[in-house]
């Protein structure tokens, strides 16, 4: 990711999400 942007308001997921929330829904996109 080039751009500095929130990407966990970007997939969805909260702050504290683990990394394993984090590749399940970054598969979604």
């Amino acid at each position: 990711m080039a751009e500095k942007r929130d990407y966990y308001e970007v997939l969805g997921v909260s702050k504290n999400a683990t990394k394993d929330q984090l590749k399940k829904a970054y598969r979604k996109l």
